[in-house]
């Protein structure tokens, strides 16, 4: 089920709002290649943070 900045996991609640787009948008992405929802999340949640910090 792909997510949206209205409609996301529970887990990225908390995040900043440019973290959990990027979040969102990674995570329909692992989604579409195949990803299980548990396995997607965590990893678009790292890896958001990890892009958000580049652009610092």
């Amino acid at each position: 089920m792909p997510w949206s900045k209205d409609d996301y996991p529970d887990a990225m609640k908390n995040l900043d709002a440019d973290v959990r787009n990027k979040a969102i948008e990674i995570a329909n992405a692992l989604l579409d290649d195949g990803y299980e929802d548990g396995r997607a999340i965590p990893i678009a949640i790292d890896r958001a943070k990890m892009a958000m910090e580049k652009e610092d």
